[in-house]
């Protein structure tokens, strides 16, 4: 079980900073969402403002559970917001490459259309460690132990190649572990950037059958609000589109209280899975 703080982390000034991949964030190598969220933490550790609004990147190459050097360059420097310039490079090779805006406080419209698709309560039904241990069933990658994740819908299915094909879509209610909240706000998005990185695929396996991954090529989102004091979070991904290869879809993340918090885009590479080893 990783720790999202401290796995996130990175050290430095002047725009060099280095932080180390920890392998409890393993999904077909580092998760995507969390290789983001470091290039996210050394933004902030370099911007003066106190709040991202949004990240957009491209992934270059699959990074080891290792240290990584970070670089962040200020693009513009506004009275009320930053654009910054994140490079995160393993061993000399470029892993990715990213865009950060950051604000300061700002007067402006405020409204939200959207509904919480969930509102029932994630503290009511077990959670999905525990309904894979009653049925004698492994958890699937390091990655999903650093959640407390709750599945208001469940459906038992013996075989999971056999069952019936639904909707491209997949939500559910998360709770990070062992922390939960952060009152940094740059932590706090990082709450909201991997999972709104990490669930296209499984809302594209929701239609779909057959041995594939689809790593993430890009992710684009923007932060709306924070509840930093709130450890209940529903995401939900609807997987719009694929073909000749790529993945599409898009992403939302909202607080329990029904507040949307995130937004997000990313494209993936599908390709067959390789043999196990």
């Amino acid at each position: 079980m990783g720790d999202l703080a401290h796995d996130t982390a990175v050290e430095g000034d002047a725009g060099r900073y280095r932080g180390c991949l920890s392998p409890d964030w393993e999904i077909w190598g580092p998760n995507g969402g969390y290789v983001a969220s470091v290039a996210l933490r050394a933004a902030g550790a370099h911007s003066r403002f106190d709040r991202p609004a949004s990240i957009v990147g491209h992934y270059l190459g699959v990074a080891e559970f290792d240290e990584v050097d970070v670089g962040v360059e200020t693009l513009r420097a506004a009275k009320r917001a930053e654009s910054l310039r994140v490079s995160l490079r393993q061993h000399g090779q470029p892993v990715f490459e990213g865009l950060v805006w950051a604000v300061g406080d700002v007067d402006g419209y405020d409204h939200d259309t959207t509904t919480l698709p969930e509102p029932g309560d994630p503290e009511s039904v077990p959670s999905t460690a525990e309904r894979l241990a009653a049925a004698g069933r492994p958890m699937w990658y390091p990655f999903w132990q650093n959640f407390d994740q709750r599945v208001l819908d469940w459906v038992e299915h013996d075989d999971w190649e056999q069952r019936p094909p639904g909707d491209p879509v997949y939500g559910c209610w998360y709770r990070y572990v062992p922390a939960s909240t952060f009152a940094d706000l740059w932590i706090d998005a990082c709450r909201s950037l991997i999972l709104l990185d990490t669930l296209v695929w499984p809302a594209a396996a929701n239609l779909h059958r057959g041995p594939y991954i689809a790593p993430s090529i890009d992710i684009a989102a923007g932060f709306h609000r924070f509840r930093p004091d709130e450890p209940w979070l529903y995401a939900q991904a609807t997987a719009t589109s694929a073909g000749g290869g790529v993945i599409g879809g898009d992403a939302r993340v909202w607080a329990r209280d029904g507040t949307l918090l995130a937004v997000g885009s990313s494209q993936l590479l599908c390709r067959p899975a390789p043999p196990p080893p």
